[in-house]
């Protein structure tokens, strides 16, 4: 089991990813799930699906939001009161930001996605290196995209900000390696899920397509043949954060079915 015996923190718990890799790491052992979001009813959905599935292991809600420091450190204080340690992070949590041409983008929408995924993601981070330091080590998982590697009309601030990311996920990993404390990051592409689902459907409104059509555009271009959904997505993420990568820091690991195959 992936997570046996960890305690794991993830960010941005909502009705996609966030869901996907709190509910993994319950089937995968974890010895303690902490889950944070900004929204309270999203937190409550992700624990009765949890309890749904016979899962007993004990379960963390905090409301935060990343952006601000005090409640990245109340998060993690919250974990350590309840756990007494923390094993991995997942920074799930994110600002997709407006979808605008970046030529004549509004820099503050920019800037709002650089609070969330970049500055949010680094902060909370920070807040558990030290109890990382302390009990001898682990992982952290940056959630990145494909649009870093592969522009996407209309998705430049959402790249940039997690562009950065990626930047300083290299960075923490070269610092932190003398503590046993590993830090990578999963690019992830098309992912079937809520949200892409949400997106489909208004485009086929927009554009009067149909939402297979629209699918076969993106699916042409994926080897596999197919959307990755965003439980496999959130399988290929954990590995990330495992023992079975205990060698592995400041790598960046490609989930998008094939979509794109750096050099």
């Amino acid at each position: 089991m992936l997570m046996r015996d960890k305690v794991v923190i993830i960010s941005g718990i909502g009705p996609g990813l966030g869901k996907e890799l709190s509910v993994l790491a319950a089937k995968e052992g974890a010895s303690g799930v902490a889950m944070a979001a900004r929204t309270p009813s999203k937190l409550d959905a992700v624990e009765g699906e949890i309890r749904s599935l016979g899962l007993d292991v004990p379960i963390l809600k905090v409301k935060t939001d990343i952006t601000s420091r005090d409640q990245c450190e109340h998060l993690v204080s919250e974990v350590i009161r309840r756990f007494n340690r923390v094993d991995v992070l997942f920074n799930s949590a994110y600002d997709p930001g407006e979808f605008e041409w970046a030529e004549e983008a509004e820099l503050e929408n920019w800037r709002r996605q650089m609070d969330t995924n970049f500055f949010g993601s680094v902060q909370l981070s920070q807040s558990c290196v030290p109890h990382m330091k302390s009990q001898g080590g682990g992982a952290i998982v940056m959630i990145a995209t494909l649009a870093e590697h592969k522009p996407m009309l209309k998705y430049g601030g959402y790249a940039a900000s997690k562009a950065a990311l990626r930047a300083a996920t290299k960075q923490l990993a070269l610092e932190l390696g003398p503590s046993n404390i590993r830090v990578n990051s999963a690019h992830i592409g098309w992912m079937w899920g809520p949200s892409v689902q949400n997106y489909f459907e208004s485009q086929a409104i927009e554009t009067g397509i149909a939402i297979e059509d629209l699918k076969k555009v993106i699916i042409d271009n994926i080897p596999i043949g197919r959307i990755p959904d965003d439980a496999d997505c959130a399988k290929a993420a954990m590995i990330l954060a495992s023992d079975y990568t205990s060698v592995v820091t400041g790598a960046g690991l490609d989930i998008n079915g094939g979509e794109f195959m750096p050099t």
